[in-house]
């Protein structure tokens, strides 16, 4: 049925890009009467797009002709359009609106938002904030920037209900609405080759705060042990919250020794309550303690209480792809990070193991600095094996950092690299796939990348 009020009704949106979110878009729009027109580089047949499937949608395929956006009212960004293209740059000079379905989504999404962002740990912080919602007895979806793109599911959301919302850099640098409560886990060196420099990096992650209208319910919950993220505690008008591992934080969640504490968020009374403790958190690494205490700062803000999350703590295996136990083999245990699509992410998962290591680097470079990380693989792995675009330039970091002559093996594939791996490696050693660099070069994306890693692993 078409909605009869959405004030988008009877305007001419055009979709950039015809990826999941681009879908979405064009399955949603002519339900609230917008006239839909998708444009896309790809052709149909690259696309495998039936368009009998979306019958009130136009799609012009093959390039994107700065024509299209004659009568437009509305040009909907796929996330990772980028926003320095004719097109966009066109509809900017037209005075042409540009958003995305985040910011649609929150525009009219009728239940509590809780919006999380960060350079890295941000979805295995939402998969757990939604695993808290739900024990809790919400009614619960979880979406966005992984999963499900929330608009496919706004018809059927309720006041009642609540929505955990993971948000990129990517959105975010578009958008002027912020959810109801907003969490950064941190801010590390990401995707400056989309955004140029690290100031406007950090200027997208804030959006994820700067438009809330609330001081009295609407909640920021920030890292206090980033010192990126917590310098934005000076844009903060609403409530306040914090979480570290360093700090006894009077508002937030803290490690106090082994123990989780969360504190001041009790609707009862403002007494730290203890929520876990460390062996509790079946995940590796400090950097996922602090994707634990990120989740519990932020649903304790919306109601979630102690008891509820000490269950779901201890229940709690991670996400795919993050720092995820593939396969023991021989004494040999694979490790998945195909998430790390950042050396700051590498350098958080070598972190994470005190055995020897054998790391899997590579994939296609996002213009970011190499150097501390191949400074301290050159003391955590045993041997690297580079593959894909970026072979060359670790192994050209590895000399530039002076690491030991034989540490880096060039190869071309990842297949080639885990048969390598699988041949070096002794009883006791880690081997790790954390490439550093995004899948572009040779998958989809980071998760095609994972389950090839698995299947390779599996063949073994």
């Amino acid at each position: 049925m078409i909605s009869a009020h959405d004030p988008l009704r009877g305007s001419r949106v055009v979709v950039l890009g015809f990826g999941r979110q681009g879908q979405a878009l064009a399955r949603w729009l002519p339900t609230i009467g917008a006239k839909t027109l998708v444009v896309d580089q790809k052709t149909i047949e690259q696309l495998r797009l039936n368009p009998a499937q979306y019958p009130d949608v136009e799609f012009v395929l093959g390039g994107y002709d700065t024509a299209r956006l004659d009568g437009a009212d509305v040009l909907c960004i796929s996330g990772g359009a980028p926003l320095d293209q004719p097109i966009v740059t066109e509809a900017m000079a037209r005075g042409i609106r540009i958003t995305n379905d985040a910011q649609l989504f929150l525009e009219r999404c009728p239940a509590p938002v809780l919006g999380i962002t960060g350079s890295a740990g941000k979805t295995t912080t939402t998969t757990l904030t939604g695993e808290l919602m739900r024990a809790a007895g919400f009614r619960t979806w979880v979406g966005g920037n992984i999963g499900d793109v929330l608009l496919n599911d706004l018809a059927s959301m309720r006041p009642s209900d609540r929505v955990v919302m993971e948000l990129s850099s990517f959105q975010l640098e578009l958008m002027t609405a912020s959810p109801d409560y907003a969490c950064i886990t941190n801010i590390t060196p990401n995707h400056l080759d989309r955004h140029g420099t690290m100031e406007a990096y950090i200027r997208a992650k804030a959006n994820i705060l700067l438009h809330q209208s609330d001081p009295l319910h609407n909640v920021v919950v920030l890292g206090r042990d980033d010192a990126n993220a917590s310098a934005l505690a000076g844009d903060v008008y609403t409530q306040l919250i914090w979480f570290s591992m360093r700090e006894m934080v009077p508002d937030g969640a803290f490690m106090a020794g082994q123990r989780l504490v969360l504190a001041g968020l009790s609707s009862s009374d403002r007494k730290p309550h203890i929520i876990g403790d460390r062996g509790d958190v079946h995940l590796p690494g400090d950097h996922n303690l602090l994707n634990v205490l990120a989740a519990c700062a932020l649903t304790g803000a919306a109601g979630v209480k102690p008891d509820t999350m000490i269950d779901t703590i201890r229940n709690f295996r991670g996400v795919p792809h993050r720092l995820e136990i593939v396969r023991e083999r021989r004494g040999v245990t694979f490790v998945n990070d195909s998430i790390a699509t950042a050396p700051e992410r590498v350098i958080a998962a070598l972190h994470s193991f005190d055995e020897p290591i054998i790391l899997l680097l590579g994939g296609r470079d996002k213009k970011l600095p190499w150097q501390e990380l191949m400074r301290l693989a050159s003391h955590k792995a045993r041997r690297i094996y580079a593959f894909g675009e970026a072979a060359d330039l670790v192994a050209s970091v590895a000399r530039e950092v002076r690491a030991p002559k034989r540490l880096v093996v060039r190869v071309d594939t990842l297949e080639q690299a885990v048969q390598k791996a699988a041949r070096a490696a002794r009883s006791g050693d880690v081997v790790l796939l954390s490439p550093g660099g995004t899948s572009y070069d040779a998958y989809v994306d980071f998760a095609a990348r994972g389950e090839h890693f698995r299947s390779l692993v599996a063949a073994l």
